[in-house]
């Protein structure tokens, strides 16, 4: 089950559900070619609504399994939605069990938050990991031309001891193949594969 996680004092992280469909939108509304690069999935010539409730209803469906985990950050000052982070499970690696993806509306950007956001989750993943006596790879996958997405997972690889690899991946993306750069983590920490 996916758990709130408070990881600032006036952020956190709450699990999605279908009603914040209507936030989800105002922020994706903010800024639309923002969104696209963290939500690449989305084609902006077919009904983003429709689209994005979709989404919603099927990760509020799958969060009970311990599949997917897709919180939306919440500002707890006005209640205001901030971005979304989740571990899905879109793989390109065979032995990876997450995915991890994250996107900051606009106005929150260069705030550190998507950091600190990922930070939360993978100590929780880890924690988890340790209890159940396991062991986690998790893909980062990042357009190359999302130069905040990259910084980001860059960051998260130093500090977590992950790495870059070098090649660029093909991901398939509506009728196309685009390349993204992947960074992959283990958890627990110090585990080889």
């Amino acid at each position: 089950m996916t758990p709130e996680l408070e990881f600032r004092s006036d952020m956190k992280l709450v699990p999605v559900r279908k009603a914040i469909l209507p936030l989800l939108l105002e922020a994706y509304n903010e800024d639309p070619e923002a969104a696209q690069k963290a939500l690449p999935w989305l084609d902006a010539s077919n009904n983003v609504q429709g689209q994005l409730s979709d989404m919603l209803f099927d990760v509020e469906n799958q969060s009970e399994v311990d599949r997917l985990h897709f919180w939306w950050i919440r500002c707890e000052e006005r209640g205001n939605f901030v971005g979304l982070i989740g571990l899905g499970d879109e793989l390109q690696l065979l032995q990876s069990s997450y995915n991890l993806g994250y996107w900051v509306r606009s106005s929150y950007q260069r705030q550190g938050i998507a950091l600190e956001a990922t930070r939360r989750v993978l100590h929780w993943l880890e924690n988890k990991t340790i209890e159940n006596d396991g062991f986690i790879r998790i893909e980062i996958t990042v357009h190359p031309h999302n130069e905040a997405g990259l910084a980001t997972a860059s960051r998260i690889c130093e500090e977590w001891g992950g790495e870059i690899i070098e090649q660029f991946i093909g991901i398939e993306i509506g009728q196309r193949t685009v390349p993204h750069r992947m960074h992959i983590l283990d958890l627990p920490r110090g585990e080889v594969a």
